[in-house]
């Protein structure tokens, strides 16, 4: 490759092709290639690239944690109490277009997390953009912006999420302030944007760690208007995942 070469493609950000150009033109010489094909290797192989790389980055930005199953991978003979083809139409990302929202709910151990963290990384793998949070950084989030007034900007960000997916829904210390800003981000996501919940709790113990009942009340009328609930009871896989 000539200098000059090498230095548009570098301009260009064509990185991939830089990589390979030398090699696929030494074939394409050997193999009396088409210009044309030629052509179409390379911007082929360039697009893959990028794809990759934007994949890669929303996987980053998602913050999936490092040691999660695929549905690929998810060990379903060893959890028979989960309904294996349920689990691969929610793969096919109909409830994404429709806005419609997943909760698994399960003891602790049962596979809840591998299973939202497969169907967030297909979401993720078709071009959405995501986020893992566990519940209990999302209300210490929402209970620091109280402090520095904040709250809005974390709001906005959270919508804007095409897939959220809040781990380990469950009993935690809460304060009125936080169950109000989480029934707020609920409510601007409703219609919009769908949501993934892990929990240990049926719907009915909600209020026992949410606080207010007629709150509570409304934000499940909502929730679950659009919601495909997976109930998983079944042996705990807690020596492979959470």
């Amino acid at each position: 490759m000539n200098d000059d070469l090498d230095q548009l493609l570098k301009n260009l950000h064509l990185k991939k092709i830089r990589e390979i150009l030398d090699d696929e033109l030494a074939g394409a010489e050997k193999k009396k290639m088409p210009y044309r094909e030629l052509l179409a290797r390379l911007l082929r192989a360039q697009w893959h690239a990028r794809q990759e790389g934007a994949l890669a980055w929303r996987i980053e930005r998602a913050r999936l944690p490092d040691a999660n199953w695929s549905l690929e991978t998810f060990p379903f003979k060893r959890q028979p109490a989960v309904d294996q083809r349920q689990i691969r139409t929610l793969a096919q990302l109909d409830f994404v277009a429709k806005a419609e929202n997943i909760v698994f709910i399960g003891k602790t151990g049962v596979g809840k997390t591998g299973l939202a963290c497969g169907l967030l990384l297909k979401a993720l793998q078709n071009g959405q953009r995501g986020l893992f949070i566990r519940a209990q950084d999302l209300f210490d989030e929402m209970y620091a912006s109280l402090a520095d007034r904040s709250s809005r900007k974390l709001l906005d960000r959270l919508v804007r999420v095409d897939v959220l997916l809040i781990d380990e829904m469950g009993y935690l210390n809460l304060k009125p302030e936080q169950t109000n800003i989480f029934f707020k981000l609920m409510e601007e996501r409703y219609r919009r944007r769908p949501t993934i919940i892990t929990t240990n709790l049926d719907y009915e113990e909600w209020p026992n760690f949410l606080g207010n009942k007629a709150l509570v009340e409304a934000l499940l009328g909502r929730l679950r208007e659009r919601c495909h609930t997976v109930r998983i009871d079944g042996p705990s896989l807690r020596d492979v995942t959470g």
